[in-house]
């Protein structure tokens, strides 16, 4: 049978539109109630629907969702938005976990897997072997007296190194095992143990680092504020709920309030940091230049492996159950950000310094900083501090600047505009000019 051209298919849907019109013409003369374009339910012989079915649930025609076992795209979003719950481990993972029939991963029945577990398990038992001996040199060297090795800095310079050996070979131990991998892949690792701490440590610098060290560059961070630099902590910011990424521009009427830190050190051990948050694009008409301004200084405020978290807003907050009164962190309240009308962005950089060891700073001291022509570098000379991590975000004049500037007790600075200077060209250009 020849297909039909579509110009005619076109003609022959308008007929039948025009027979359907023709038709509910005459129903309407014969008294037939006809409904044109409504959303209602048709009300036929004076019977009124009270009870109508509730519509079906359209997320229940989704089926069963496992964290376990999603595998696409769409299923993980729907177990997101219904369930609430993020999946677990790798996509690859949970695909694999599909056809394993819940055998644990150690034990998949692959042959070639087993037999390379075997040779792993050879290589493992070969490196605690020589962290043993590496162990026993250890204590040796520890027993000689300093004088019979060059002194006591000979001494622990061998130590030193001795050590740092043994660390690799802890590391080179479980590098390989595939349960170690297995967990940290699925978030369940324990920072408290080297080889996880060793994981996060390449995957971070593999990636965030490498956007940090960008954003660092571009925005001239160094050396405008520090003259050099060098991340070894993942610092991430956010303000309620959203998470700020290095560089990005932050609402004014969001940056009001205090934000919350993640600081993931790398490191074994507690130690005490300072938050520091700088602005350094602080305009000053009379010199026409820009200056410092400090919004934030906290001390004393301590971090490890798994203390990782610093909420800025809670870190003072005194429990009702306290009997005594917890010591201050903050020394510098949070200044809100804001920038003028017709302004460039301003660069807020939030740097967390690492305090000498074992030592508390003084926040009733520290508390008498001038925010203004804030230097950064003497701050951190004078307290003998060293930069761990870093993060920055931009704020630049919106709707809500005026508002954040009287609150926090600018007001006579919100009808103050900038606007760029017209620079008058030199006199054997300016007739040029006029014939362009």
């Amino acid at each position: 049978m020849a297909s039909v051209p579509k110009p005619l298919r076109q003609l022959h849907t308008c007929l039948r539109c025009i027979r359907q019109t023709n038709h509910n013409s005459s129903s309407l003369r014969n008294g037939a109630s006809v409904r044109l374009l409504s959303s209602s339910s048709a009300v036929r012989d004076g019977v009124v629907e009270v009870n109508a079915a509730p519509p079906p649930d359209a997320m229940a025609q989704w089926g069963p969702l496992d964290p376990n076992t999603v595998d696409n795209k769409r299923d993980e979003r729907r177990l997101v938005r219904r369930e609430g719950l993020q999946p677990i481990g790798s996509r690859r993972r949970r695909v694999a976990l599909q056809y394993a029939n819940l055998v644990p991963f150690e034990q998949l029945p692959y042959q070639c897997f087993q037999e390379a577990r075997k040779v792993l398990q050879e290589d493992r038992e070969e490196k605690l072997k020589q962290m043993e001996t590496q162990k026993l040199r250890m204590r040796n060297l520890a027993a000689q007296d300093p004088a019979a090795m060059g002194g006591v800095q000979a001494k622990e310079t061998r130590l030193g190194s001795m050590r740092a050996r043994l660390n690799e070979l802890i590391i080179l131990a479980d590098i390989n095992d595939p349960m170690a991998k297995k967990r940290f892949e699925d978030g369940e690792g324990d920072m408290n143990k080297p080889i996880y701490r060793y994981l996060a440590d390449r995957k971070w610098r593999q990636y965030k680092r490498l956007i940090l060290e960008q954003r660092i560059k571009q925005l001239s961070i160094v050396p405008d504020i520090l003259p050099a630099l060098d991340p070894i902590a993942d610092v991430d910011l956010a303000f309620g709920r959203r998470k700020i990424g290095p560089g990005d521009f932050v609402d004014s009427r969001v940056s009001e309030g205090m934000p919350r830190l993640k600081v993931q050190t790398f490191e074994p051990g507690q130690k005490l940091v300072t938050v520091v948050v700088v602005d350094p694009d602080v305009p000053v008409l009379d010199k026409d230049s820009f200056t410092y301004r400090c919004h934030f200084i906290a001390n004393n405020i301590p971090i490890s492996p798994t203390e990782t978290s610093i909420p800025l807003n809670m870190i003072d907050h005194q429990p009702k159950a306290a009997t005594e009164p917890s010591p201050k962190h903050i020394s510098v309240p949070w200044l809100s950000p804001w920038a003028h009308r017709g302004a460039p962005y301003h660069r807020l950089a939030v740097f967390v310094l690492e305090q000498p060891q074992g030592e508390s700073l003084d926040v009733e001291k520290i508390s008498k900083t001038k925010r203004m022509d804030f230097i950064l570098r003497s701050f951190i000379d004078k307290n003998k501090l060293k930069p761990v991590g870093v993060t920055l975000f931009r704020t630049k004049w919106d709707e809500n600047t005026a508002g954040v500037m009287e609150r926090a007790g600018f007001g006579d600075q919100v009808n103050v505009e900038f606007k760029r200077k017209r620079i008058e060209p030199l006199p054997h250009k300016r007739r040029t000019e006029r014939m362009r």
